[in-house]
C-alpha cells in the first residue's frame, strides 16, 4: 500500500488540535515534498528524516513522496512531525504494518542517527489524549514530563528502530516511571522576615483571597523580601492548577521543569520589559510573563519604572484570567490567572516622610513620579500596603520568634476552604451578584461604606473590592458575617490609593 496515516499533534497556545499526517508514494522523479502549511522547522523535516531512515539501516523509496499534514489552514512549527512523517513513509513503503498505526498519536524529533530528542510543548498533547482512546508515543525525554497525567496512555522510546520494533510486535517500549518530588517546595520563608507585622497581615489577606496588593515603602523596608515569600503562604495546588501551570511552561522557552512540580510559579520581570514580553506574542504567539505566572505570582518591583502602556496591558487579563493574541495569520489564546503583587517607593529617591528628612524631591518630582501610574490600573488592586522602616532594635529582636510560613498557611489554606465550599472560587474572583448574596452589611457598616467612598474618594469597582477584602478578613477569623471591624480593617488597605496619585 503507497498509503499511511499517521496520528500527531499541533501546539497552538496551550491546546493540541490533532493532526493528521499522510505519507503517499508514487511514480515520478524522486522527491519529497511537505504541504499543509509547513514552517522552516517543519520543511527541514525532510532532510533529518531522509538520513535517520538511511543510518537506521532502513530503505528510503527513491519515488515521489508528498506529505501532507492535516489540517491544511493550521500552521505547523517544530521539529514533533518528525517521527509521525518517517513512520508514515515507512508504512506507506510496506517496512512496518499498518495495523496498530491508527491506535497511536506520535510526537518526536529525530537526530541524523535515528535517536529520539524531546520536544516542547508534550504535555498538552499528553492532556488531549485522555479524549482520543489512543495512545500517544513520545520521546523518552518527555516521559517524565508525561508521568505527570496520571490516566494518560503513553509510551516512550529512545530510537526510531525502537518504535519500529513495536509496530513489529517485536518490543515492548517504555512506560511512564512516577517522578519523585520533594515536599519542600519553597526556599524562602515568612518567619525571615522581622517586624512588618502590618505587611505581614496584609500579605496573610491577599494570600487567603487571591487579592492583588501593592506595597509602598523606602528602599530596603523588606518589600522585595515580602514579596517573594507569597507563594511560601498560599493554599497547595490542586491538580487541574498544577496541570494548567505546567502545561503552560511546557510551550515556554524555558520549558517544564518538574522539580517544579506542585510549586505556584512567582515571576518577577524586570522594569524595561516590553508589552510583548509581558503579555506574550511573536510571529508564532508564545505566552508572556502573565501566563508563565499561571496560578501564581507576578511580582512588580518599582511599579512606577515600567513603561505605562505596558502596565496598561495588565488591566484587561487582571478582570478576565485570559489574554488572547491576535495575528493575521492566527490567533492564540492563554490563561493568566495570575495575583499580582507590587512594589513602589513614595517619592522619586524613596525616602518621602522620611523622620531624619532625608527626602529632597520637589511636589511637582513627586506627583509627575506617582503620576506614571493610571488611576484606573491602582483601581484594581485591592490591598494598598505602607512598609515604613523598622526601628534597629525591631530587626535585632530575638525574643519574640515570627510565626512561619506553614503556620500562616493554615489558617490561609482554612479561610480558602470556606470561600470554596460557599462559592466555589476565591473571593477575588466573586462577581457583582456574588458580592451582594455573601458580602451583606448591617446598617452600621453600611453607614461606614458610605462615608468612607465620599470620603476617600473611591469608584463602585473600589468599594466592591473593599467588599471582597472584607469578606476575606471575615473568613479568616472564622466570622459567617461581615462585622464594622472586618469593614474597617479593610477600608484602611484603600486609604493610600487617594495618596499614590496625588501629592
Amino acid at each position: 500500500m503507497a498509503l499511511a496515516v499517521v496520528y500527531s499533534r499541533a501546539q497552538v497556545g496551550i491546546s493540541a488540535p490533532l493532526v493528521t499526517v499522510e505519507a503517499h508514494l508514487s511514480n515520478g522523479l524522486p522527491g519529497m515534498s511537505i504541504v499543509g502549511l509547513p514552517e522552516t522547522a517543519v520543511k527541514e523535516s525532510k532532510d533529518r528524516v531522509r538520513s535517520a531512515l538511511i543510518n537506521a539501516n532502513f530503505e528510503f523509496p527513491q519515488r515521489r513522496i508528498t506529505i501532507n499534514l492535516a489540517p491544511a489552514d493550521l500552521p505547523k512549527e517544530g521539529g514533533r512531525f518528525d517521527l509521525p512523517i518517517a513512520l508514515g513513509i515507512l508504512a506507506a513503503s510496506g517496512q512496518i504494518p499498518h495495523a496498530l498505526l491508527s491506535e497511536h498519536e506520535v510526537l518526536g524529533e529525530l537526530a541524523l542517527t535515528g535517536e529520539l530528542r524531546s520536544v516542547r510543548g508534550a504535555l498538552p498533547a499528553v492532556l488531549e489524549l485522555r479524549n482520543s482512546g489512543r495512545k500517544l508515543i513520545l520521546p523518552h525525554g518527555n516521559m517524565t514530563e508525561a508521568s505527570l497525567v496520571s490516566d494518560a496512555n503513553c509510551l516512550g522510546a529512545e530510537h526510531l528502530l525502537e518504535v519500529c520494533a513495536y509496530f513489529h510486535g517485536k518490543q515492548k517500549l517504555q512506560l511512564p516511571q512516577t517522578a519523585a518530588f520533594s515536599n519542600n517546595l519553597y526556599e524562602h520563608d515568612m518567619a525571615d522576615v522581622k517586624g512588618q507585622y502590618h505587611a505581614k497581615r496584609a500579605l496573610e489577606i491577599a494570600a487567603a483571597g487571591g487579592h492583588s496588593l501593592i506595597l509602598i515603602g523606602p528602599p530596603g523596608t523588606g518589600k522585595t523580601m515580602l514579596a517573594t515569600r507569597l507563594p511560601s503562604i498560599l493554599p497547595a495546588m490542586t491538580e487541574t492548577e498544577a496541570l494548567e501551570s505546567a502545561a503552560v511552561a511546557s510551550i515556554s522557552a524555558g520549558g517544564f521543569s518538574v522539580a517544579n512540580w506542585g510549586k505556584r510559579p512567582c515571576r518577577s520581570p524586570h522594569h524595561t520589559a516590553s508589552g510583548v514580553a509581558l503579555v506574550g506574542g511573536g510571529s508564532h504567539p508564545r505566552p508572556g510573563e502573565i501566563s508563565l505566572a499561571h496560578n501564581g505570582v507576578m511580582f512588580l518591583d518599582e511599579l512606577p519604572e515600567f513603561d505605562r502602556r505596558v502596565l496598561e496591558v495588565l488591566r484587561e487579563p487582571l478582570e478576565s484570567g485570559r489574554i488572547t493574541i491576535s495575528r493575521a495569520a492566527r490567533q492564540a489564546e492563554f490563561p493568566a490567572r495570575f495575583q499580582l503583587i507590587a512594589a513602589m517607593n513614595p517619592c522619586p529617591c524613596g525616602y518621602l516622610g522620611d523622620a531624619k528628612g532625608r527626602c529632597r524631591c520637589t511636589p511637582a518630582q513627586i506627583q509627575r513620579y506617582r503620576g506614571k501610574l493610571s488611576g484606573p490600573l491602582l483601581d484594581r488592586i485591592d490591598l494598598h500596603v505602607e512598609v515604613p522602616s523598622q526601628p534597629p532594635r525591631v530587626l535585632r529582636d530575638t525574643q519574640q520568634l515570627p510565626e512561619t510560613s506553614s503556620q500562616i498557611s493554615i489558617r490561609v489554606s482554612a479561610a480558602r476552604a470556606l470561600q470554596m465550599a460557599r462559592a466555589g472560587k476565591p473571593n477575588h474572583l466573586l462577581k457583582s451578584s456574588e458580592v451582594e448574596e455573601y458580602c451583606q452589611l448591617d446598617s452600621a457598616s453600611e453607614q461606614l461604606l458610605f462615608k468612607a467612598m465620599d470620603k476617600l474618594n473611591l469608584s463602585a469597582r473600589a468599594s466592591s473590592r473593599i467588599l471582597k477584602v472584607a469578606r476575606t478578613i471575615a473568613d479568616l477569623s472564622g466570622g459567617a458575617v461581615i462585622t464594622t471591624a472586618h469593614l474597617s480593617e479593610a477600608i484602611s488597605y484603600r486609604r493610600l490609593d487617594r495618596s499614590a496619585t496625588s501629592a
